[in-house]
């Protein structure tokens, strides 16, 4: 009977090998705290009695670490080689190997004769008999193959299909019968029940492991486990009413086009389009060009401002540089700049009876053709004062 480790007493190790395994023993006032039995393999089998006897003592030793450390122990042996473990030249790599698990330690070694070590030889001497074994297979069912058997009664066409595989399983050659569950082509199959097709569909996609994949590749996922009929058409119909899916995943499909197409002005300018070009270097205290095009005639205005600028000095100069040469539009198109939204650019444009259009959020091609001349006018001037680009308000 094992007993309770004490830590106020000495620990004693007793070991033994012998010509197929090792044997040792954890003690306390000669009742035994743990037991190791461990077989030699082939290779061990070939070496000499000493390292035999060095190998279980290492061995012991590794196992039992945490009850030797601290305080002192005894190790018996009835190899009395061993004695001289520590004081012996370390020749061999097993040598080397004891020295470095045991300069750690506390220890000392004492011979025991063989006779009197008999739990040490006995578990040394457990010989397992390698021509006789006990092999056991189990096995599980899931739940949801239970409750999968009990919805074939609700389905009358999958009732029917059951029978006529119970009677005749050659019946049919791509249905099969296996442990209660049929298989078409060796696929479960669920039939019409809609509560097991939901669970299928909400563990391959909806889950963890199913990662809210697309429709074709939860479909490929589906139909190599399972089958029942419309598979294709629950998985679509599954996978677009997923709400998870339609609040994340981005729609990849063409875009519609124009919300709304500008009308053709019959005039040259009737409808302007203004536009800001910002961050330039500062050239003469300028760094910023209001772009001012006819929709019409593609005629433009560039006009050089200091920022910040405000809605004021905004319409100051476009009545002073333009209004002089062209009068008032009846409509201008721009962004959804702060100049262009402000209370004084509406107010101001509403009393000259001048219609803003402001394109929509997200729709810069609107504004398209002020866009494709900023561009222009970028790389003109990109290509002209490169070398000098404070010089691009001459």
């Amino acid at each position: 009977m094992l007993t309770v480790p004490d830590f106020s007493k000495q620990f004693v190790i007793e070991t033994d090998a012998s010509d197929c395994g090792m044997g040792a023993v954890l003690m306390q006032d000669n009742h035994p705290i743990s037991y190791l039995s461990k077989a030699l393999c082939d290779k061990n089998k070939g070496l000499s009695t000493y390292e035999k006897e060095c190998m279980v003592v290492l061995l012991a030793v590794d196992k039992w670490r945490s009850y030797l450390q601290g305080q002192e122990f005894l190790i018996r042996t009835d190899h009395r080689s061993l004695l001289f473990l520590t004081e012996q030249r370390a020749a061999t790599k097993l040598q080397q190997k004891a020295l470095l698990k045991l300069m750690d330690l506390n220890f000392k070694i004492q011979y025991k004769k063989g006779s009197t070590n008999a739990a040490a030889d006995a578990l040394s001497r457990c010989v397992v008999d390698t021509d006789k074994h006990l092999m056991s297979l189990s096995s599980c069912t899931p739940s949801w193959l239970e409750k999968l058997q009990e919805g074939y009664q609700d389905d009358p066409v999958t009732k029917q299909l059951l029978t006529e595989l119970s009677l005749n399983a050659s019946s049919n050659s791509d249905y099969s019968l296996s442990q209660g569950i049929i298989r078409y082509k060796g696929r479960i199959w669920v039939g019409q029940n809609l509560l097991a097709q939901n669970h299928i569909l909400q563990a391959l996609h909806a889950s963890g492991i199913g990662g809210h994949l697309g429709i074709q590749a939860t479909y490929h996922r589906v139909k190599s486990l399972f089958a029942w009929p419309k598979l294709k058409h629950s998985v679509q119909q599954y996978v677009q009413s997923c709400e998870v899916c339609q609040q994340a995943k981005v729609e990849h499909v063409k875009s519609p086009g124009l919300l709304q197409l500008l009308a053709v002005p019959d005039r040259a300018w009737k409808v302007v389009s203004l536009d800001f070009i910002e961050g330039l270097p500062k050239s003469q205290g300028k760094d910023t060009i209001l772009v001012i095009i006819d929709k019409f005639s593609k005629y433009a205005h560039f006009l050089p401002l200091t920022h910040p600028f405000t809605a004021l000095s905004v319409a100051q100069l476009y009545f002073s540089q333009v209004y002089k040469l062209h009068g008032l539009p009846e409509a201008i198109i721009s962004d959804r700049d702060r100049i262009f939204t402000s209370a004084l650019w509406q107010e101001l444009f509403r009393l000259s009876d001048t219609q803003l259009l402001m394109s929509s959020s997200y729709h810069p091609q609107t504004d398209g053709q002020t866009e494709r001349l900023n561009q222009c006018l970028e790389a003109f001037l990109w290509c002209s004062v490169h070398s000098c680009p404070s010089q691009w308000h001459k």
